[in-house]
């Protein structure tokens, strides 16, 4: 998929909307630009928080595992 945007004078721009929907963005979504090496700019979303993945590895029946026993 491609999609024209343009460049304001204070180096702003929109993600065309087409985007927007196919990656799930939401108003207040962050974003991470990395710069490859072949001048190609990948565009990562980072949606949420650290604190919605509260809670997502839990399995009923089983103990926590105190942190000091976590491998790094």
């Amino acid at each position: 998929m491609a999609a024209d945007a343009t460049l304001t004078s204070k180096g702003q721009t929109t993600i065309p909307k087409e985007i927007r929907d196919s990656l799930g963005m939401k108003p207040g979504d962050r974003m991470t630009f990395t710069l490859m090496p072949d001048g190609t700019v990948v565009l990562r979303v980072k949606a949420g928080s650290i604190t919605q993945l509260a809670g997502k590895l839990y399995k009923k029946g089983r103990k926590a595992v105190p942190i000091e026993h976590l491998s790094r």
